[in-house]
């Protein structure tokens, strides 16, 4: 099976046979355009718990390949669990939507509110809006689901609470690290801040964020690269740079507002 889309249908199907399953969307690189050759292909399956709940075993038994895991195995949270599968040579991502919260989560995101959840791999955490932009830009393969605007309201809040994080993270390092010489946490401290300013910069945009792979990029901040580059341990070079970022981020911000 070589083309694309007959694989995306063959898939879309298979999830979205399974018992409780109401609609199946393809997101990740395939549709923001990102994709290579070798990228996965990630399907969301909607479910809702409160009236067929979704039991990963029956994925399981459709008999393609890898790892499936329980609901909640990811740490819960807006991102709950998913699978990892091989479906005709080509590597499938699944990840679990339980309706229930997707549309707590959209309705929160209307009124300016959002959480932050810690996930692996993801340097300033994700925002419980995530699931809302998968919504709004996600391919629906079968079934009906809701296509959100960003809102007016979470366009503000989330602009000024990652801006705000981004800066807070910075005097920190200005404060605790820098003076100690303290070159690992200064990087550390700097690559946290960019994904936070990122997401701020997104926000203010009114762009849904995916993962962190292109946050950087899209935010046009990836001038940081040359500031953790260029570090030096001596603690006025160090001062130095946490200034560097924190001025391209002023400067980003106000280049986007």
């Amino acid at each position: 099976m070589d083309d694309d889309e007959d694989f995306a249908a063959y898939v879309a199907a298979g999830l979205a046979g399974l018992p409780g399953v109401q609609a199946v969307a393809l997101g990740g690189s395939r549709i923001t355009g990102g994709a290579r050759p070798d990228s996965d292909w990630d399907f969301s399956l909607y479910y809702r718990a409160s009236q067929q709940p979704f039991d990963p075993e029956t994925l399981r038994r459709l008999g393609w390949p890898g790892d499936v895991f329980p609901l909640g195995h990811w740490g819960g949270g807006v991102f709950n669990s998913g699978a990892w599968l091989r479906v005709n040579g080509r590597q499938v991502d699944v990840h679990y939507r339980d309706l229930d919260d997707v549309e707590h989560r959209l309705a929160e995101a209307r009124q300016g509110r959002f959480g932050i959840e810690l996930l692996m791999f993801h340097l300033a955490g994700i925002p419980t809006y995530l699931v809302v932009g998968e919504l709004a830009e996600n391919r629906v393969l079968s079934g009906t689901l809701p296509r959100p605007e960003y809102p007016a309201a979470l366009r503000e809040s989330a602009s000024r609470r990652w801006s705000a994080m981004a800066q807070q993270t910075l005097a920190y390092a200005r404060k605790a690290h820098a003076p100690r010489g303290h070159l690992a946490e200064t990087a550390g401290s700097i690559a946290v801040a960019g994904a936070q300013a990122a997401h701020g910069v997104l926000a203010a945009q009114g762009e849904w964020p995916s993962n962190e792979k292109r946050l950087l990029d899209r935010a046009n901040l990836r001038d940081l690269d040359a500031i953790v580059t260029n570090l030096d341990p001596a603690p006025n070079q160090l001062i130095a740079a946490i200034t560097a970022a924190a001025d391209l981020f002023t400067f980003t911000a106000a280049a986007e507002s």
